[in-house]
């Protein structure tokens, strides 16, 4: 799975990118500081993906691009409130692939992440029959996987997936699916909804190291987008 390092001291604008990123398909990390870029950097799980904020409180990020440039292979992308023509020449002498201004939106800043990515050859997670159908079994509560990898599923999960496999890669509204993890007499929000998701996405990932196909519609729902069946 794509693995995206978030350096920003910002702190909401650093949470709402990796909770955002998390349930657009990527592992998301978060750290504020250049010496924690570094530590991060000298870990076995390096990123593949860097997004850069430039002023930080203990680095200045044209100087961290071109150290990350010597001594790791990988996206960077530059989120800055500097936007004048200089500071984006500067920006992409140091090494940058990509630079972005902060009022880019979330959904911008995944484009430029996949648009990356696709020019690089790094998709990563995506093994060999990942074309293939998933397969969900109502009997069993059992997704498998392109890989034959299974999983099983709780029946909050199993009723997600479900709902979502039976919309053939359309998109089902938030407010429809909390309607239908819904129990008798029990309060469910979107912001239960968003976490039933973003542990799912997380299981999947892990017990079947493939690319996981649930994504997010901003502002609007969520989408199965590999073919999948209900058995």
């Amino acid at each position: 799975m794509t693995h995206i390092l978030i350096v920003e001291d910002e702190q909401r604008l650093r949470k709402d990118l990796v909770d955002f990123l998390g349930l657009c398909g990527f592992t998301a990390e978060g750290i504020a500081t250049a010496e924690g870029l570094r530590r991060a950097l000298a870990d076995d799980k390096r990123p593949d993906v860097v997004i850069l904020d430039v002023g930080l409180p203990d680095g200045n990020g044209f100087e961290l691009a071109g150290e990350i440039r010597r001594i790791h292979r990988c996206g960077i992308i530059m989120l800055t409130a500097l936007g004048d023509s200089d500071d984006r020449v500067r920006g992409f002498e140091s090494g940058a692939d990509i630079y972005l201004v902060k009022h880019s939106t979330l959904r911008e800043i995944e484009a430029a992440i996949r648009s990356l990515l696709r020019r690089t050859g790094d998709q990563a997670g995506v093994a060999d029959g990942a074309g293939d159908k998933w397969v969900l079994d109502s009997r069993t509560w059992t997704l498998t996987a392109p890989n034959q990898r299974s999983l099983k599923l709780t029946a909050t999960e199993f009723a997600l997936v479900s709902a979502l496999c039976k919309h053939g890669g359309g998109i089902c509204e938030r407010e429809k699916l909390a309607d239908t993890l819904a129990r008798p007499r029990t309060h469910f929000d979107n912001r239960h909804l968003d976490a039933v998701v973003s542990r799912l996405r997380r299981k999947i990932g892990e017990q079947t190291n493939l690319q996981v196909p649930i994504k997010v519609v901003y502002g609007v729902g969520y989408t199965f987008t590999a073919p999948a069946v209900v058995q």
